[in-house]
């Protein structure tokens, strides 16, 4: 038993050092990739975090398979039901907040196309009247496609070059679909809190890629960096609604954008930061893998083994499994 909990905390205390290890990996590599990688290291965790909730909720299925009855598992672990309760509570919790996140989402998406309604355009551009300055990309809802929104308060505080950079910068947004990126990985903060950081750190690669498109759009680099400012700027003393879905010219740390603009063209990582940068992520998936593999297997062979003890039945592992019991303390 105590290895098999050994092997719960470890899978459960992974998504820690691997979300760290995620981090640092997109903080070496180009926006587009870092965006990629966040979102793809925050599903694989929390995948890895819901089949460890379902080894264990599935502990008493596992014992019927042995032909072993509920009172023979308690038995051998005690502690095999509650544990199964537990893993089926924390997964019914989950399940709630992830219905509940993603209600707020499209609750979101919904006011923002309403209040988006009131504007006046052509093509993917809303132009919405008001003193408020701000601009954002809303994503397409209900068979309508996704729209460029933009207040008459931003319009009068650029310069035409620089809403041409604001325009390029959400399109960017739109196109890369950034809003389902960000909501991947929303979602999946629901399931480990853990992720949350890889939540956070997706808001300064989703802005950079869409200012480094809206950049290459308008073939100046220094002009994308005065927009950015300048709208960032304008809409300072404004408040407006944060979060998914609305990708925003003025989200994300400001500064560091501009200043990311006003130097060279980001290049994809080079020698050995590419070789670490693959290497980190390699190992996270490997370890994830094994991590939810071991779990598994661990859970199977410590059932088949109670089932060779109780029943006085041979088990395929079951040397191998009694010297593991005996190294870690586990079993009857």
């Amino acid at each position: 038993m105590t290895f098999v909990l050994l092997l719960v905390v470890l899978a459960l205390l992974f998504p820690w050092g691997a979300a760290a290890v995620v981090r640092r990996l997109a903080q070496v590599l180009p926006p587009r990739a870092a965006c990629w990688v966040l979102s793809g290291g925050a599903v694989l965790l929390a995948a890895g975090t819901i089949s460890v909730l379902i080894g264990l909720f599935h502990v008493p299925f596992l014992a019927s398979l042995e032909h072993l009855s509920l009172t023979q598992v308690l038995e051998v672990w005690p502690a095999a039901v509650p544990v199964a309760c537990a893993a089926g509570s924390v997964m019914l919790v989950q399940l709630v907040l992830l219905m509940w996140r993603w209600f707020q989402h499209r609750s979101l998406l919904r006011r923002a196309w309403l209040s988006a309604d009131e504007g006046a355009g052509e093509g993917d551009l809303l132009v919405v009247p008001g003193n408020d300055v701000d601009a954002f990309a809303l994503p397409g809802y209900r068979g309508r496609r996704g729209r460029v929104v933009v207040t008459s308060g931003m319009v009068r505080s650029l310069k035409a070059r620089e809403r041409e950079v604001l325009l390029a910068h959400e399109r960017a947004h739109l196109a890369g679909r950034h809003h389902l990126l960000s909501a991947v990985v929303d979602l999946a903060a629901v399931v480990h809190p853990a992720l949350r950081s890889l939540r956070d750190a997706l808001v300064f690669p989703l802005e950079r890629w869409a200012d480094e498109e809206a950049a290459a759009v308008t073939g100046d680099r220094r002009m994308a960096a005065v927009a950015i400012a300048r709208a960032a700027l304008a809409g300072s003393s404004h408040g407006r609604a944060s979060g998914y879905p609305l990708l925003s010219v003025t989200s994300g740390p400001v500064p560091r954008r501009v200043e990311a603009l006003l130097g060279p063209e980001p290049e994809g990582p080079r020698g050995g930061a590419r070789r670490a940068g693959a290497a980190a992520l390699a190992v996270t998936v490997v370890a994830a893998a094994v991590a939810g593999l071991a779990l598994a297997y661990g859970l199977h062979e410590y059932v088949e083994y109670a089932a060779g003890q109780l029943l006085g039945t041979p088990s395929g592992c079951s040397g191998l499994w009694s010297a593991l019991d005996t190294l870690f303390g586990s079993g009857a």
